[in-house]
């Protein structure tokens, strides 16, 4: 430990022992157990630890395990969770006493504080980073009422046949979350709107009926209202609670307050619910797990999935990842031995599924020559009329807005913006020293040379609107092509709001609806309707859409993504899903395409299992860990040379990425030498804390969006 460290630790972790004169004004200590373990609110990682504090007479009471505290911490007063009280002190100095209990409600449990740490070590992240996403804030209004006294029912035994009687393997699962056991499942789907909340529900019943309790994980607000409305019929009325962020600080913390005191055993909600304080925990379940928004935006980034993996391990409980689609995360798993997979016999799935047809097949080549090229082919036309004849129709669109991407029309240049920049580089002038005064005098700075432009991409909001630049937000109403010199735009990618608008003059007796970013619409109902949406962004028609038209495939397939293949036909499957049985799909995608041909034949199971061997030949996640850092590039840089790497570690890049000045370096294990490499990037993240380093280096741990 250095000098510099002193400061960061309480203040009394550096003193020498306490004199009588010292503790003449001490307060007493507690007269069982007096040390207080804390996990204080600290964001540096070397600092990740508890440290002891002394617990006064007058809080022996109320400073139990879990509760809130504040204490001082390098000279300031902070929050911190207290963890354990212990009855002696590695420490030879005076202890500092506790400042407080925040409150006696005991927020953080045995298990989720150990789970908390292990997801700090899986990620190479800090105790006090996870703590923050599986506590949530308190409000203390809600925490001082009085818990309402429910008198429930027994449930109601179900009347309606079970919807895992589907799947030859449905049952057995079903009896081993009643006798207590652990099943773990990857579970391939029906198609069906409404379905996999069913099921899901059925599945939390049967572990509640064991005397366990359950946690279900989704995507999205949306898909917690479907799964709320499902575990109410269910379970019935009062039996479980949904957390989603959009309740507000206050009703989220009392339903979260409500697991906590084991009011309720089951919980369904957004990634935060992965964390809910279920005791006696029997299942956790994942729905749709290769959504993206399963991935925490917050450090240290952890994974529903994965997280939902390591609960299921730590405390023996079942576990159940389900999807229309299957990841190549979830194929490792059936591979190794750890799960099992639950799928239906093709007979069911041919029965229930869509009739899909690609654009460009021979027939429709001889009928119509365009139909390869065309965005809107005959086949699609004639797909909307005749679903429009029964019922809504569904268009799904990959990109949102108008017209996101802009070319010149006569030599298809991209158009750009030819703007300055909103505040230009600058350079310092050179000035003499003042030959009275024996000084240089700073200077304003100047202006640089003319010639630095935006450079940002165009696009145009609406049909009468002006090109405007997606970098600086500026209309760029006299943009001409800087090749040619034409003034003329043509459209590259062609968004929803605009394909609404071609789709309303083409059928200007039929309502339009629109569902995407600017408004997602939960459902619709069964009469004639178009609606275009984007990519999980599809409302559930009731009964089911008449017929659907997935544009622009090439969108989905051509991303420079590990992941394209893989999530176009997830995003295809759950729209797909949402049809009627035997209804009509056409997907604009060339029918040769592994990713096509798991749409025609309904088979998730075969393109994830290729998949998952191609990333294993060129070892990529998840047959691999994989880990980045990115920031400036003589950080990274630094970074790397510092770092003691297991010796099977291969280092490739650093690399440019799209920020500028910023780099990327990647770094590959063996999948046993995961948790090695978390913790050798943990202790390169302490160095560079404690140097104080300036330059912050961010860690991921098989992040997304490795390419």
């Amino acid at each position: 430990m250095t000098d510099s460290d002193d400061a960061l630790l309480p203040l009394d972790a550096v003193r020498p022992p306490a004199s009588s004169k010292d503790t003449k004004g001490a307060p007493a200590p507690a007269p069982e157990r007096p040390v207080a373990r804390v996990a204080v609110d600290s964001p540096l990682p070397h600092l990740d630890r508890p440290f002891d504090y002394l617990v006064p007479d007058s809080m022996h009471e109320t400073a139990g395990p879990g509760v809130r505290v504040r204490v001082r911490f390098a000279g300031k007063l902070v929050d911190g969770f207290l963890l354990e009280r212990a009855d002696e002190s590695d420490h030879d100095g005076r202890l500092m006493p506790l400042e407080r209990v925040v409150s006696p409600e005991r927020v953080l449990t045995p298990e989720i504080a150990g789970l908390a740490r292990a997801v700090a070590d899986r990620y190479a992240g800090t105790l006090t980073d996870v703590l923050r996403l599986a506590v949530p804030p308190r409000h203390a209004k809600a925490e001082s009422e009085e818990p309402a006294k429910q008198d429930l029912p027994p449930a109601e035994p179900s009347q309606t046949e079970s919807a895992w009687n589907a799947y030859p393997t449905g049952p057995s699962f079903l009896g081993a979350l009643r006798d207590g056991r652990a099943p773990r499942a990857v579970w391939s789907a029906l198609p069906g709107a409404r379905g996999w909340a069913g099921a899901t529900a059925e599945a939390v019943r049967a572990t509640l009926d064991g005397g366990r309790g359950a946690v279900v994980v989704v995507p999205d607000g949306k898909d917690v209202a479907l799964a709320d409305g499902e575990f109410a019929r269910v379970l019935g009325p009062g039996r479980h609670v949904a957390l989603t962020a959009d309740l507000g600080p206050a009703e989220r913390y009392r339903r979260w307050l409500k697991v906590l005191r084991g009011q309720v055993r089951a919980v369904v909600g957004t990634r935060a619910a992965m964390f809910a304080p279920v005791a006696d925990l029997g299942l956790v379940a994942i729905w749709d797990d290769g959504d993206d928004l399963h991935a925490e935006r917050l450090a240290p980034y952890p994974h529903a999935r994965e997280v939902l993996g390591l609960r299921a391990h730590r405390t023996g409980a079942a576990m159940l990842i389900g999807g229309y689609a299957r990841t190549a995360e979830a194929t490792q798993l059936v591979a190794s031995g750890w799960a099992r997979p639950i799928v239906a016999a093709r007979t069911m799935i041919r029965g229930l599924g869509p009739r899909v047809r690609p654009a460009g097949e021979d027939a429709e080549l001889a009928k119509d020559q365009a139909a390869r090229q065309a965005r809107l082919p005959s086949l699609a036309w004639r797909a909307l009329r005749h679903g429009l004849d029964s019922g809504p129709v569904l268009v799904q669109v990959p990109r949102r807005g108008y017209l996101p991407a802009l070319a010149c029309r006569h030599c298809r240049t991209p158009a750009r913006c030819a703007l300055p920049p909103t505040r230009p580089p600058t350079r310092r002038t050179a000035v003499p020293p003042d030959p009275h005064a024996g000084t240089a005098f700073p200077m304003p700075e100047a202006p640089a040379e003319a010639g630095h432009l935006c450079h940002g991409p165009l696009a145009l909001r609406g049909g009468h609107a002006a090109p405007y630049c997606r970098w600086c937000g500026r209309v760029d109403a006299d943009w001409r092509c800087s090749s040619c010199g034409s003034p003329r735009l043509r459209a590259v990618v062609t968004g929803a709001r605009r394909t609404a608008e071609e789709l309303g003059r083409a059928f200007p007796s039929v309502p339009v609806r629109t569902s995407g970013r600017d408004g997602v619409l939960a459902t619709v109902p069964a009469t004639r309707a178009l609606v275009v949406a984007t990519p999980g962004a599809e409302p559930v028609a009731e009964g089911g859409y008449a017929a659907a038209v997935l544009l622009d495939g090439w969108a989905l397939l051509g991303r420079a993504d590990l992941r394209a293949g893989e999530e176009a036909v997830r995003r295809w499957m759950n729209a797909a899903a949402l049809l009627r049985p035997a209804a009509e799909l056409v997907v604009l995608g060339d029918a040769a395409l592994p990713a096509v041909q798991a749409l025609l034949r309904w088979d998730p199971v075969t393109h994830a299992e290729r998949e998952l061997g191609e990333r294993a030949e060129l070892g990529f996640p998840p047959a691999v860990r994989m880990a980045t850092l990115t920031g400036v590039a003589s950080a990274v840089r630094q970074m790397l040379d510092e770092v003691r790497l297991p010796p099977d570690a291969e280092v490739l890049g650093p690399v440019p990425v799209d920020e500028a000045g910023q780099e990327r370096a990647m770094i590959r294990v063996r999948r046993s030498g995961g948790a090695a490499l978390a913790a050798a990037l943990k202790g390169a993240s302490g160095v560079r804390a404690a140097r104080k380093t300036p330059d912050v280096v961010k860690v991921s741990v098989d992040p997304l969006d490795l390419i």
